[in-house]
């Protein structure tokens, strides 16, 4: 193809991947699920070697779709099978961290830096980048800001749409957008990098990124707390809130859950004696060393272990107890995948719904497919409940995908009809394109299209995702 053979010579053979071999990892997602061979890998190390690809591949109608860490959950970031040619962007060349400004509390980094690095680099100059969660190892800025990843501290700094002052962006034409500017007040006009936050690279490529840092955390504190119910779970949580700590994570766990990783986690201690139906994580945090934290959370649990809303807790009494309880969340996915298959969500509802979010869910799904085993895990602090249904021990992935298909709807209804979401943190890519077209209002997906066909005329930029 002319095309590929013109970028080869202009990112260099080596960053221009055709060989099967070299592809096959592009192909396929974190999770095995979607797959989609591109005709190409490109690899650009500089804002203008992607202009230049995605200018070549506008003249010559070939489709792009953009990738960085490849964590994500959806299939955002593989070809979809039965779309039009297309080649894969990969971002992961362009990994510097441009610049550190510690007075101006603000980072700017490529969209190939991981985010891991984005924080050890705020740290190096006393800073803290909060976004957390499990892939932070491997994800990658871009892909975290086309998804508008949240994770476990969504709670006290919002998903990274919140963390962004800037971005540059190249449009599907070629053309540049540089908006990475480092101010927090700027009302010239429409805020167009919210386009590109959450666009999952449908309209452009997210190339650098001016990044919201905070001051490092001096001291912390992490309790592991069995709770009789998410009512009860919910209470401790306005007790720790009003505790007058910076609450930084608050999660829940349903009791299910900690026994697949007690069965199923290399080298995790459990904290507390199982048995529980359910368990909260909760963390606190403050940027001075004398904040008397650990007098807060001891009063706060012993309030409301007085009220019986607390039945057991215990606090890190170290930073390796500490990481251990956070293992058990971390972890938990490779767990689950070592249990059995399941049919998972990422739904979101207003904090105060959490409890008759579980109820519902857990009486819907139980009518339906009384054989499976609910799961429910994730950020109660943001109304952010990851239910997934699982399949009794044994059964193989494609028989339990016939057999539950209609799970997924079920939770999406409930936290539709509670005011929330079916959408939380992990993007709409290919696996929630159904969900949009039956959930999503009518007026905002003819907004979301018109926006489209303005910016991405010839609907290059990853055809076959999030919009029906």
């Amino acid at each position: 193809m002319e095309t590929l053979d013109h970028l080869a010579a202009t990112l260099g053979p080596r960053n221009c991947l055709t060989e099967p071999d070299d592809i096959a990892p592009y192909a396929v997602d974190w999770r095995g699920t979607w797959q989609g061979t591109p005709a190409a890998v490109l690899r650009p190390g500089s804002t203008e070697e992607v202009a230049t690809t995605l200018r070549a591949c506008a003249a010559t109608g070939l489709a792009v779709v953009p990738a960085g860490g490849r964590t994500g959950l959806c299939g955002g970031a593989v070809v979809a099978a039965n779309g039009p040619p297309s080649v894969v962007l990969s971002l992961e060349r362009m990994n510097r961290i441009r610049d550190v400004d510690a007075r101006d509390f603000s980072l700017v980094a490529e969209a190939g830096c991981i985010i891991q690095n984005v924080q050890q680099a705020a740290a190096a100059v006393g800073r803290l980048f909060p976004l957390s969660w499990g892939a932070q190892g491997s994800a990658m800025v871009g892909g975290a800001l086309s998804t508008n990843a949240g994770g476990i501290r969504t709670l006290r700094w919002g998903n990274v749409r919140d963390l962004v002052m800037g971005i540059e962006v190249v449009l599907p034409d070629g053309r540049v957008l540089n908006d990475l500017r480092r101010v927090r007040k700027d009302n010239a006009g429409y805020a167009l990098r919210h386009l590109f936050l959450g666009g999952e690279g449908t309209l452009g490529v997210i190339t650098a990124a001016a990044l919201r840092l905070v001051p490092a955390l001096k001291r912390v504190e992490t309790a592991f707390v069995a709770v009789p119910s998410p009512e009860a779970a919910l209470t401790l949580f306005s007790r720790v809130m009003e505790s007058g700590a910076d609450v930084i994570a608050f999660e829940l766990i349903i009791g299910e859950c900690m026994e697949i990783v007690s069965r199923n986690g290399i080298g995790i201690r459990i904290p507390l004696p199982l048995g529980s139906p359910w368990y909260v994580m909760v963390e606190i945090a403050a940027a001075h060393p004398s904040v008397p934290l650990r007098e807060m959370l001891e009063d706060t649990l012993a309030a409301a272990a007085e009220a019986e809303e607390v039945l057991d807790a215990t606090i890190a009494e170290n930073e390796q107890q500490r990481a251990n309880i956070w293992r058990i969340r971390e972890d938990w996915p490779d767990c689950g995948r070592r249990e059995a298959p399941s049919i998972n969500t990422d739904t979101s509802v207003p904090v105060s719904a959490v409890p008759a979010f579980c109820t519902r869910v857990q009486a819907a799904l139980a009518a339906r497919w009384p054989e499976g085993r609910l799961i429910a895990i994730g950020h109660a602090g943001d109304g952010n409940i990851h239910v997934s249904l699982m399949a009794p021990a044994g059964t193989a992935y494609a028989d339990w995908s016939a057999r539950a298909a209609g799970a997924e709807e079920v939770v999406n209804a409930i936290a539709v009809d509670l005011g929330g979401s079916f959408s939380a943190e992990h993007g709409i890519g290919q696996s929630k394109r159904h969900a949009m077209a039956t959930h999503k209002d009518k007026v905002a997906l003819d907004l979301m299209r018109a926006v489209k066909t303005v910016i991405d005329p010839g609907g290059m930029m990853n055809p076959g995702k999030m919009l029906p």
